[in-house]
């Protein structure tokens, strides 16, 4: 009764969407208001009808009905509450539920709001949000039916989520993924809506400032808590691996950092309007393109897209969606000229501009390094994988210049600006960053790419403290307050520009470590006996102990326990150990210490072979790593006060 009663009502939403997509279009052709409302309302009802669907989901899914097919692939007796609850996106069928709620709750919030100024733009931002999240729900309807039951007598308990899926990051990580994908379309839809109707100004940039910037804090989270999650489980020592499901998530990052720069330019200058939307179409296409590839089974062999009912699917919407972006772009290409002419290559807008061609660059690099394998098996019969080296060599220098704008744009002035004038800004600052590497030559570092990396890091942060310094110390002598106070009321009264300066320190935060990890990573692996030890840099790993032994859950555990020792003094107890669940799913957890200064990250391996007399580990020196997640935790900060509406002056 119950999944009946879930699918019946999945598919009055699919309906009432094409209802008011249709009423929509029809009500803006013979300039009915009565129907443009009766189109508003239908996609309010959206949520409402899309949130009793998900509860009852929820509720097959708390309460064990087996009898469903989606139930009893991502839950069983064993699973607690909470895992049982976030399996609602535990896997395909859930998390297109999930996406289409996100979507119905974003659009929802959008069609609420008042619409006095932008009535015209109101039918066709109700059309473009209304077909993706038509799209998106089609696929549950007639290809992944989270309610589909199971022929004949129902399980007696279910598979259970994937293991990989139970730890905290991967609980919130593909929330946090999916907020940020599904708010791109809110931009999306307001900027085919202006191309549609024909305003060119920057209206629709400023109506969806703030659903931008909750898209980017979003997907930005959903890929700091995905290298989290891949740190603390995979195993692999490290936390990023250019595997092709990461640069999915990492494509529609680029080009929505880039967006969020250049936007400005327009609202400023009234420039980069064709770039703005260019932009914005390619990050909701990348949106929907990483789905494609995560969703369709593409990724582990371009046969499996043959095999994929969803894959076909996702292929002609973005195909769709993207040529009639471009198209309208062309169409409205004399209508974006830009208002002001750039008039010098070191100008603000010019820097802004170089930003947006190395987000892109980075781009071409990430998009052909997925697809390369892909066409290699398509047209060859041989898959021939991209390793991290291709990533690494082509993009490093990329994100180092991204790293020299940051330091430098700051400087910069609006319309004009000159080698001398941006010298006499910047040599102060330089050579507060010079101090930087001196430090690390000092300390034995001699190769020039990590000393050009701590001065690029010295540099971004020098200007920004000192931009942060100049505007509140003006302030202090102007108004004799104190100068704290009066650097708190600048943050307040800009909050986006300074918001955006505390987001550059977190890039360079995080930058520290990935020069730390990627440049001075160290590792070793041997097979050793209790009572015996394994050194690697500088430190001691004495091997104690080790229990094997089931839990409660149906897992078996095999834990070593071991002392890490430094200048002959224990630092502490590390206990990695490997998880085996129920028809054989392994689990490796690392024993971690961490500082500011390096990780020490033991790992067990082989764990077929493990036994007291002989178990091999793996141990990773990792340098600055923490500095990642300190960076990201700074960067959290930076988008919510970026993001919280400012105070007049």
């Amino acid at each position: 009764m119950l999944p009946n009663l879930g699918y019946g009502v999945l598919l009055l939403t699919f309906l009432v969407t094409l209802y008011s997509v249709v009423i929509a279009i029809v009500g803006h052709s013979k300039k009915s208001a009565a129907m443009i409302e009766s189109a508003r309302r239908a996609m309010l009802l959206t949520w409402p009808l899309l949130t009793i669907s998900s509860a009852i989901l929820i509720y097959l899914l708390v309460n064990e009905h087996y009898e469903v097919e989606y139930v009893w692939s991502v839950t069983n007796s064993t699973m607690p509450l909470y895992l049982k609850v976030t399996a609602w996106w535990g896997g395909q069928p859930g998390s297109l539920l999930f996406w289409g709620w996100l979507l119905s709750s974003f659009t929802s919030a959008v069609a609420i709001r008042k619409w006095d100024r932008d009535r015209d733009l109101l039918p066709w931002v109700l059309v473009v949000a209304g077909i993706t999240l038509a799209f998106f729900l089609s696929l549950n309807v007639f290809f992944e039916n989270p309610f589909k039951l199971i022929p004949g007598v129902a399980p007696l308990d279910g598979r259970g989520l994937n293991p990989l899926l139970r730890h905290p990051g991967m609980i919130i990580h593909p929330p946090a993924q999916y907020l940020g994908f599904v708010s791109f379309t809110i931009p999306f839809a307001f900027a085919l809506s202006a191309l549609i109707t024909g305003r060119t100004d920057d209206r629709w940039i400023r109506l969806t400032r703030r659903w931008t910037l909750w898209a980017w804090l979003f997907l930005s989270l959903g890929l700091v808590l995905g290298m989290r999650w891949a740190y603390d489980v995979l195993g692999w020592g490290g936390y990023w691996g250019w595997d092709p499901v990461e640069i999915a998530a990492l494509m529609p990052w680029l080009t929505g950092t880039a967006f969020l720069h250049s936007v400005m330019i327009q609202e400023k200058r009234g420039m980069l309007k064709h770039w703005n939307m260019i932009l914005i179409i390619l990050t909701y296409d990348l949106v929907l393109f990483g789905t494609f590839l995560t969703r369709s089974g593409v990724l582990s062999s371009v046969h499996a897209f043959a095999e994929s009912e969803i894959g076909p699917m996702f292929f002609v919407f973005i195909g769709f969606t993207f040529i009639t972006s471009i198209a309208l772009v062309i169409y409205r290409w004399a209508d974006l000229k830009s208002e002001t002419e750039m008039k010098s290559m070191l100008s603000r807008e010019a820097l802004f501009l170089l930003n947006n061609l190395l987000f892109l660059s980075i781009l071409v690099v990430s998009f052909w390094g997925v697809i390369f394998p892909l066409l290699s098996e398509l047209f060859t019969g041989s898959k021939v994988t991209v390793g991290p080296p291709f990533y690494e060599r082509a993009t490093g220098p990329l994100w180092g210049g991204l790293m020299l704008l940051m330091g430098v744009a700051p400087l910069s002035a609006w319309g004009h600006s000159t080698i001398k004038t941006l010298g006499r800004a910047i040599w102060k600052p330089a050579l507060v960053a010079l101090l930087a590497p001196i430090f690390a030559f000092a300390n034995g570092i001699t190769n020039w790419i990590p000393l050009s990396g701590f001065t690029l890091v010295a540099l971004v942060i020098t200007v920004t403290i000192n931009e942060f310094g100049r505007g509140a110390l003006a302030r202090s002598r102007k108004s004799d307050e104190n100068f704290f106070v009066e650097l708190w009321n600048l943050t307040k009264r800009n909050r986006r520009r300074y918001g955006g300066y505390i987001i550059h320190i977190s890039m360079v935060l995080m930058g520290i470590g990935i020069l730390g990890i990627e440049l001075f990573q160290t590792e070793t692996q041997r097979h050793i006996s209790i009572g015996d030890t394994i050194e690697l840099a500088g430190y001691t790993l004495h091997y104690d102990d080790l229990a094997q032994f089931p839990h409660e859950d149906g897992r078996y555990i095999t834990r070593a326990e071991m002392t890490l020792v430094k200048d002959g003094e224990v630092i502490d107890q590390l206990t990695p150990r490997f998880d085996i669940y129920p028809g054989g799913q392994p689990m490796t957890i690392p024993g971690v210490r961490s500082t500011l200064v390096d990780d020490v990250y033991v790992i067990l391996v082989n764990w077929e072979g493990i036994s007291a007399n002989s178990t091999p580990f793996k141990v990773y020196h990792n340098p600055l790593v923490k500095w990642v997640w300190i960076g990201g935790y700074v960067f959290i900060l930076g988008i919510l006060i970026a993001a919280w509406p400012e105070e007049e002056n």
